[in-house]
């Protein structure tokens, strides 16, 4: 499964849960899920903006999007926690990706992505941002 498809399974699960009032966010946690969907929006930008990148700055904002995740995950609890733990381990592989030719072939195991992979993971950030931004503002 992509990121992508990853991503929109917890996003349909989370507006459930909220919808049915099982998830019932703090204003702490409507506060960091803003403050990440923002950090998110700066890392990850339009798709006609990405694709002009070159592939390593593509993989560096990937990657500070992960980053925006994880250092939310770390202020909250609960259904919030486990809602950003889950995005987290959704946009893990672009930890295993390269965007260096690899000289020796000792890469840790590291591989360079597809141009769809990239895309792909832009467009999983890019999903997860507006729904932040949306379950903060409700």
């Amino acid at each position: 499964m992509d990121m992508r498809t990853l991503i929109e399974d917890l996003v349909v699960e989370a507006e459930g849960l909220i919808r049915d009032q099982v998830w019932v966010l703090t204003p702490r946690h409507r506060t960091v899920l803003a403050k990440a969907a923002a950090d998110l929006r700066a890392a990850v930008g339009a798709p006609q903006v990405q694709e002009a990148l070159p592939v390593i700055d593509r993989l560096e904002h990937l990657r500070e999007a992960l980053a925006a995740v994880a250092i939310a995950l770390a202020h909250c609890h609960g259904h919030t926690a486990w809602f950003l733990g889950a995005a987290a381990t959704a946009l893990t592989p672009v930890l295993h990706w390269r965007a260096l030719p690899a000289e020796d072939s000792h890469t840790f195991g590291a591989v360079a992505p597809t141009p769809q992979e990239y895309a792909e993971a832009e467009d999983a950030v890019r999903r997860l941002q507006s729904t932040l931004a949306c379950i903060a503002s409700a």
